[in-house]
């Protein structure tokens, strides 16, 4: 049966993150969850989370608010937080993990939520990128909704990792999976598809066409 990761972004009716800052928080939550304890070994994610990665790595992003929201932290998964970039005034993205199920086994706290209603944008100057950061540079000739964008991101934190060397993973959580999200000018597109740093291409289910190269994961660990 076909696994699907679940994320859930906190939207509530006035109060939407910004756009670069959902989108960080989505892929600092699929990091999160692949580096918990309970994800490998004899933890209790781990079977779930063995059979997903075996396979397909899909991941669908979903929103909730109040009640809904409650409901779904009331579930097993981990909660992250955002840092508010590319916001003036909104409040920093919250962003639900939760271990992989079978496409028809998703819980009906999750099932119902929407995926619709995702559209964030940024209102405010995204900060300078920092030296030794991460950055997750995304397709700029791509057009893709706010929760497909999140969900691109995850795979391409995900590729950076299972790329990393198990000290470089370690390093990079004790950051707590600091990271950035830009756009890529059309020259710096080219040319990082030229590198041979980890590319997200995707299946073309929904929005884009099969094989779109969505996000390209630029660890400086992967340089060298």
């Amino acid at each position: 049966m076909e696994q699907v990761l679940t994320l859930v972004v906190r939207v509530e009716k006035n109060a939407r993150p910004s756009q670069t800052d959902a989108l960080e928080t989505a892929a600092r939550a699929v990091l999160a969850i692949l580096a918990d304890e309970r994800s490998y070994g004899e933890g209790e994610w781990a079977p779930a989370m063995a059979a997903w990665q075996d396979h397909r790595i899909r991941k669908i992003t979903k929103r909730a608010r109040g009640i809904e929201w409650r409901r779904a932290e009331a579930l097993p998964g981990i909660t992250v937080r955002g840092t508010g970039a590319g916001s003036s005034d909104a409040a920093p993205a919250e962003v639900r993990v939760f271990p992989p199920t079978g496409v028809d086994d998703v819980p009906a706290e999750l099932f119902k939520l929407q995926v619709t209603g995702t559209d964030f944008e940024d209102t405010a100057d995204l900060p300078p990128l920092k030296p030794g950061v991460p950055v997750l540079w995304l397709n700029p000739d791509l057009e893709m909704s706010s929760g497909k964008a999140m969900a691109q991101c995850g795979h391409a934190a995900q590729l950076a990792w299972w790329a990393l060397s198990a000290q470089a993973r370690k390093e990079w959580e004790a950051t707590d999976f600091e990271l950035a999200v830009r756009t890529a000018t059309p020259s710096q597109w080219t040319h990082l598809l030229t590198t041979n740093l980890p590319v997200v291409q995707d299946a073309g289910f929904t929005e884009i066409a099969p094989g779109s190269r969505t996000v390209i994961a630029d660890h400086p660990q992967l340089r060298r």
